[in-house]
């Protein structure tokens, strides 16, 4: 079964999340950063192509004997539509169209979401923007596990199952720690994919569906592009609960490596993120990842890491183990 996880609660801050007071001084030091800004011109047309190019991929694969098909969903499907996702994320902040058009942000993002199968990027934004604002908050950040979570997967036989199940968590954590009144275009996004969905059924065949829908679930769970939902937030080393990725994998992630340079600066797009650490290279001269299939592999066999390995702001369950005033 392996090692058994020696963290039995989170780490527990009572301080306000820390990327506002670095935006503030970095900006005040660097006004220049503000020049970055705004929407990516590209990423409106980018997204469209990317999800043609999932669909025409899925038609042929989905004629492949049933092995091939389950690799490629794995090894392709999972790693397009794990971009596609991602894509979802720089479109929560409205970085396709920028902020004065938000129906058309959330246009864009129920057509990145089509491949996935899964309605989500309507109800990803409404939660994920309010992980930037209360990071780590007891009651409102859902990016953070559940202490059933922390109380299952406790050694790395289970740890292995929790990376599996990444997606599964990640889909229901948000109805139980903080659940929302549904809105009216989660409904449309809801409608949006079950159609997409039955079109690609009529005509390119349930294994189609089956093949993109595979590629959610596994590129999202024991996958490379995967080792970010690892890597952005677990303290592995305590104290420090935000971390960069600088490794080539960020050229298909949308650069969300630069995770310290994106919740310093969420409204600038992933096509201008490399610059922030240009500008201000003294703030981010901090512990990084060149490997996310590293950090997954870390997060699995290390005995010091597991689900509890978070900040928290808030009340401690159990007492609190580690604190910071």
């Amino acid at each position: 079964m392996g090692q058994i996880v020696s963290t039995h609660d989170f780490q527990y801050k009572y301080d306000d999340e820390p990327h506002a007071t670095r935006r503030k001084e970095m900006l005040a030091k660097y006004p220049q950063i503000k020049e970055l800004f705004g929407p990516d011109p590209y990423m409106r047309y980018l997204v469209p192509l990317i999800v043609t190019f999932q669909l025409v991929t899925a038609y042929y694969i989905a004629q492949l004997p049933g092995p091939i098909m389950l690799f490629l969903a794995w090894a392709l499907a999972g790693t397009v539509n794990h971009n596609l996702s991602l894509a979802m994320h720089e479109i929560s902040h409205n970085l396709a169209f920028g902020h004065s058009s938000p129906l058309l942000n959330r246009f864009i993002g129920m057509v990145a979401n089509i491949p996935l199968c899964v309605p989500s990027s309507v109800t990803f934004k409404k939660y994920h923007l309010e992980h930037h604002r209360y990071q780590g908050h007891e009651k409102i950040d859902v990016d953070i596990p559940s202490h059933l979570e922390g109380y299952f997967f406790y050694n790395t036989f289970t740890k292995i199952i929790w990376v599996f199940l990444q997606p599964l968590f990640y889909t229901i954590r948000p109805f139980f720690m903080n659940p929302k009144q549904v809105e009216n275009l989660e409904v449309v996004n809801f409608v949006w994919n079950i159609g997409w969905n039955c079109l690609i059924y009529n005509f390119m065949g349930g294994w189609a569906v089956a093949y993109l829908l595979g590629g959610t679930l596994l590129g999202m769970g024991l996958h490379p592009m995967a080792g970010h939902f690892i890597s952005e937030h677990y303290t592995f080393i305590k104290g420090q609960e935000t971390y960069s990725y600088y490794g080539p994998l960020n050229m298909l992630a949308w650069n969300v490596g630069y995770h310290n340079e994106h919740h310093d600066f969420p409204y600038i797009p992933w096509s201008r993120l490399p610059k922030v650490k240009e500008i201000a290279p003294e703030y981010y001269d901090m512990p990084s990842y060149d490997s996310w299939s590293g950090v997954i592999y870390k997060y699995i066999t290390d005995p010091e890491i597991g689900p509890y390995s978070r900040v928290k702001r808030g009340v401690p369950a159990t007492g609190g183990e580690k604190k910071e005033e």
